[in-house]
């Protein structure tokens, strides 16, 4: 079926602007919390019956226009060998951090198939549960994005540790990124074999590099992961999320692409002429907008679509995720604003 977001990634007319919001499923709605109540995060991520739950309860609720498979960038990590809990109050801790030579020998490569098989289940699952209605979305963290977390261990304001050993100890710091790129490329790779119609890489951290930096130590590795995924599954739609890139657009185009995802800090007229209109965009709406009252919210919507200009090419989402305390009401009518606003007569 040729569903308004695939087309949208491929900058073909659509009868409507595509929506879909990063972390849709998630604990803004009731629903995902009443799942909550039965499993923590990473039994929800590893068990297919309640991920296929959880996925779903965006497409029912908020009517967008495509599935993101229910998940966490650090799942492959936890398999490569590190230990990974979600504490509350703190978030992932990943142990032990990879601050060596030794740690970075000690990590494995995981297959897919078979220490991810209940990501590829769900996958397969909610392929046909979603037939007809929308297309599912897969993803994995970019390899710079995961380096921080392994290296710091934890969440971090800057990722000074991880900068750290990017500096004093380039030869570790590149041969753990090639371990993360070999990992991220396979299961990429997987889950669109399993059935994801499109995938994401996202590079939360990125946008902490300097310019020169971003093009010596993260973009020779997720241009090198985008390519193999290209290449294995031609025409598949990628998109490349980084945060905090305005600083570094045209080296974020050059990963090779075929959608780049903007953050809120950009104008999207300005940041899509930068880049050429030969790419797709998706954003980018400030996730704090949400809290507006829904005719100031109104107005937001209709100047991210007045910069998009009806050109093909625009998938409409916030420039991160949406936030927990979100009102569930605006979140729905954020969706029916841009099919409303963006429907052409």
């Amino acid at each position: 079926m040729d569903y308004p977001f695939l087309r949208a990634c491929r900058r073909k007319e659509t009868d409507y602007t595509p929506v879909w919001i990063m972390r849709q499923a998630g604990r803004y709605l009731e629903e995902y919390r009443e799942v909550q109540k039965k499993a923590d995060f990473m039994t929800v991520c590893k068990t297919p019956d309640l991920t296929v739950e959880v996925t779903l309860q965006p497409i029912r609720i908020l009517g967008v226009d495509a599935a993101i498979l229910f998940s966490d960038i650090l799942t492959p990590v936890e398999t490569m060998g590190l230990k990974l809990q979600f504490i509350k109050g703190k978030g992932p801790v990943l142990e032990p951090p990879v601050k060596s030579m030794q740690a970075v020998d000690r990590l494995g490569i995981p297959d897919p198939e078979d220490d991810l098989g209940f990501v590829l289940e769900s996958i397969r699952i909610l392929r046909k549960e979603l037939e007809g209605k929308v297309p599912l979305i897969g993803f994995c963290g970019a390899p710079f994005t995961l380096a921080c977390y392994m290296i710091e261990g934890e969440t971090s304001k800057d990722y000074s540790g991880a900068k750290r050993l990017m500096f004093q100890a380039p030869h570790i710091f590149s041969a753990l990124m090639e371990k993360i790129t070999e990992t991220v490329s396979i299961y990429a790779d997987a889950q669109i074999k399993a059935g994801a119609q499109a995938i994401q890489f996202f590079d939360t951290w990125a946008g902490l590099l300097s310019r020169a930096d971003y093009r010596k130590y993260a973009l020779p590795y997720i241009k090198k992961a985008i390519s193999y995924v290209k290449k294995q599954n031609k025409g598949v739609p990628v998109i490349y999320y980084v945060n905090g890139s305005s600083t570094i657009l045209d080296l974020v185009k050059s990963a090779g692409s075929s959608v780049i995802g903007l953050d809120w800090r950009h104008d999207l007229d300005t940041a899509w002429e930068a880049l050429g209109h030969n790419v797709a965009v998706q954003g980018n709406l400030d996730p704090c907008t949400l809290f507006l009252p829904q005719d100031q919210l109104k107005k937001r919507v209709k100047d991210i679509l007045k910069r998009a200009g009806g050109r093909p090419g625009h998938i409409f989402n916030l420039g991160h995720g949406i936030l927990p305390p979100t009102p569930r009401e605006n979140a729905i009518a954020l969706v029916e604003m841009v099919h409303q606003l963006s429907r052409k007569k």
